[in-house]
């Protein structure tokens, strides 16, 4: 790929990404405030994040696996449901993540 090509797509990505976030600004206010848009506004980014959480636990290679990480998910899951603090919950994926390599799965 020739360096033309790359910058010229780097500079369409850059006037993409400025003309999206102009449309977002132009958006008027009394759009923004109907019920359902701001019920969306408030699920979407969570959907966004759980979609990530699967993609980055169950898949290597672009193949669906079940290993380690999904353990540490799984405890994680669990000790958000006894209301755990943050840093207990990343503590324990990672402390179950690590045991279940350790343990060769």
């Amino acid at each position: 790929m020739s360096t033309t090509v790359v910058w010229a797509a780097i500079g369409l990505t850059a006037l993409g990404c400025y003309l999206l976030k102009l449309a977002g600004l132009l958006v008027p206010a009394h759009a923004l405030e109907r019920p359902l848009v701001r019920r969306l506004a408030g699920l979407v980014p969570v959907a966004l994040l759980a979609a990530l959480i699967a993609q980055q636990s169950f898949s290597a290679g672009g193949a669906l696996v079940v290993d380690a990480r999904a353990a540490g998910l799984g405890a994680a899951g669990l000790a958000l449901v006894l209301r755990a603090p943050f840093l207990v919950v990343v503590a324990v994926a990672v402390g179950v993540t690590a045991g279940a390599r350790a343990l060769g799965w």
